[in-house]
């Protein structure tokens, strides 16, 4: 398990290009930015999650009515205003946010290595409940906008499958050219959607004006305690309002805390709650628009529009969601959370700008399997929530041990008030527990089967470079002994490719045994992935000469940052070395692992880290690296006990 490297805590954390785009940007640009990627799950909420709320407390009264909204109004301002934009977003890595970065975060706060590990546990099963969610919000956000053409005609019913199917494949397929160019529109699209919704929540709510009371939190608190059989359902449903308010805290990095907060501010949430307020009026003096209020907002004429634009909205929302499970397993790989796999980089201008296709691969026969098998979006409701909920958890717990341990927080502050929000995690995930058997098992399921695979390359990793290690020889004893029993030196530079210094690589031990001679010049270079985002070139690279031509070259790199070894030798040439690339040589180490363990769980988890190392992507590849100056020297070695 790489662990942060304690020569770089002095450094800059932040690119030059970011530091000087976060200089000149201006904020009107990064708002619509915002819009764009930050807020299209949670802007696209009203479609659906007003109409389940309702529906789940029983039946359409004015006290029903007031009761609900309460409880969708201070659920945006508590959970999402308060716990989201005021605090947490505080606990952030060099201005980065999301689960795995505040998990590299915490990991740094403890010291025992149980501690670590329950930390890292927790971070990983906030990471994989992400992905649960992940394969949930396309499905029902792209399925609940096409559905509003049922209400122009019922004709048109049996095409609301076929067209959802048709969207997400083309969503799905444009991923791997990139979203740079049609990103440009994402923000003014979404502009124009939370324009839209707040203009049609207005009219309705300028034509019953009483739902404004709903902004008394007593009359939420009062029907949940009056109703207690059916409370649990109504906080079920009630959630669904906040789902997407992690991407706040997960998107900071690319626009700044200060644009995602005036942004939610100042547009996002007074549009919310003008729409679910409007949505609201709009039942006490119509009951029957319960089939749709939220199309029901808009005039006859407009609803073919809208359809289009909530499609374009969900698209968007949705198309972020996926470009966020792609960041979070780039994360993953360099943080070695799971094995080595092909990122693509779609954009030379933007860092973020990637494409995962195993990823995205996964998450279109999942949504697709969901969009199939429950066919509406009132059925994917009922399996969404639990992922949600549950990440909330873990980034609760997280970010309270970091603003303690790190920001220095006095316990007495910061421990009722992590206790309370979560509280309110527990509560909404009790609630959705109740959905377990009508649906959520699907995303606790990929939640489930992502963790157990990261714990067991985790695991076995850390298992693996134990057992290359015991019984090494010493690096320093292998330099002792060159003096004593020479060999034969050959032009040209080796460079071993090693993740511990302190021995010397079996590839090396390999290398001598086949050709017995070493090279004039011998670098054991350590790519070492930080728990910073950034690592600025000037503390990129230190080398540390040895004896007898040997050399230590250790490289840092932030876990958002993207190894480029060539660059490196370019940097080697001109700062300390002086050879011509035609003389490097890289010797790469493959071996054949083994094992024998007993009992199910190791048995199981050995067989997976096993199949993930045969399978995951060369060193070769991922630093792109010259195939022909590779040299690659296989080996054995069994995982222990």
């Amino acid at each position: 398990m790489r662990q942060a490297v304690g020569k770089t805590s002095t450094a800059q954390h932040l690119p030059h290009d970011a530091a000087d785009t976060c200089k000149v940007t201006p904020q009107s640009t990064l708002i619509i930015g915002a819009l764009g990627v930050v807020f299209g799950d949670i802007g696209t909420s009203p479609l659906y999650a007003f109409k389940q709320s309702i529906e789940a407390a029983g039946g359409i009264s004015h006290e029903t009515v007031l009761a609900i909204l309460s409880l969708i109004i201070w659920s945006l301002l508590i959970v999402i205003t308060f716990k989201y934009v005021m605090v947490i977003m505080q606990a952030n890595n060099k201005g980065e946010g999301g689960t795995l970065a505040l998990t590299a975060l915490a990991v740094n706060c403890v010291e025992s290595h149980s501690a670590r590990w329950l930390v890292l546990s927790m971070g990983l099963i906030g990471a994989s409940l992400f992905y649960g969610e992940c394969v949930i919000t396309p499905a029902i956000s792209i399925l609940s906008a096409i559905e509003g053409i049922e209400i122009a005609t019922p004709l048109l019913k049996p095409y609301v499958i076929p067209i959802t199917l048709v969207l997400i494949a083309a969503l799905f397929a444009i991923e791997r050219h990139g979203t740079a160019t049609i990103s440009m529109v994402f923000g003014p699209v979404m502009l124009v959607w939370f324009i839209v919704i707040a203009m049609l929540g207005l009219n309705a709510l300028v034509n019953n004006p009483s739902v404004l009371l709903a902004f008394d939190p007593r009359y939420g608190v009062q029907f949940l305690l009056h109703h207690t059989t059916i409370s649990m359902a109504i906080l079920g449903a009630v959630v669904l309002t906040i789902t997407g308010g992690e991407a706040l805290y997960a998107d900071m990095g690319h626009f700044g805390a200060a644009p995602i907060s005036r942004t939610w501010l100042l547009i996002v949430l007074p549009s919310l709650l003008l729409n679910y307020l409007g949505q609201g009026a709009l039942l006490l003096d119509d009951p029957t628009a319960i089939t749709h209020p939220f199309y029901r907002l808009a005039p006859d004429w407009a609803l073919f529009p809208m359809v289009g634009l909530a499609a374009l909205a969900t698209i968007i929302a949705s198309q972020a969601v996926i470009s966020g499970a792609f960041s979070i397993a780039n994360q993953a790989v360099q943080l070695g959370y799971i094995p080595r796999i092909r990122i693509h980089h779609t954009s030379s201008d933007e860092i973020g700008q990637i494409y995962v296709s195993q990823v995205n691969l996964f998450l279109f026969l999942a949504v697709v399997a969901l969009v199939v098998t429950f066919r509406t979006s009132d059925s994917l409701a009922s399996a969404y929530g639990i992922a949600v909920t549950g990440t909330m958890g873990m980034v609760t717990a997280l970010a309270c041990l970091v603003m303690i341990r790190r920001l220095h927080w006095k316990p007495w502050l910061a421990l009722p008030l992590f206790g309370l929000f979560f509280a309110i995690d527990l509560l909404f995930f009790g609630s959705n527990l109740l959905k377990f058997a009508h649906g959520g098992w699907f995303p606790l399921t990929v939640a489930a089967l992502i963790f157990f695979v990261m714990m067991a390359w985790v695991h076995g990793r850390e298992r693996l470079l134990k057992a290359r290690w015991h019984e090494a020889t010493p690096l320093d004893d292998f330099i002792k002994q060159l003096k004593v029993h020479t060999l034969p030196r050959v032009p040209g530079t080796a460079i071993f490719m090693v993740p511990n210094t302190k021995v010397v690589p079996l590839s090396l031990l390999h290398s001598i045994n086949h050709y017995h001679v070493l090279h004039e010049r011998v670098i054991l270079m350590v790519v070492e992935t930080t728990t910073t985002p950034y690592i600025r070139d000037e503390h990129r690279m230190q080398v540390i000469a040895l004896d007898n031509d040997i050399h230590i070259v250790r490289l840092h790199y932030g876990f958002f940052e993207e190894p480029r070894i060539l660059r490196v030798l370019a940097q080697l040439r001109i700062k300390e070395f002086h050879f011509k690339l035609k003389d490097v040589s890289f010797f790469i180490g493959r071996e054949r692992i083994t094992s024998h363990a007993t009992g199910l769980w190791r048995t199981i988890s050995d067989a997976i880290f096993i199949a993930l190392h045969r399978n995951m992507l060369s060193a070769t590849d991922y630093y792109a690296i010259p195939p022909a100056h590779v040299v690659e020297l296989g080996g054995h070695i069994e995982l222990p006990a």
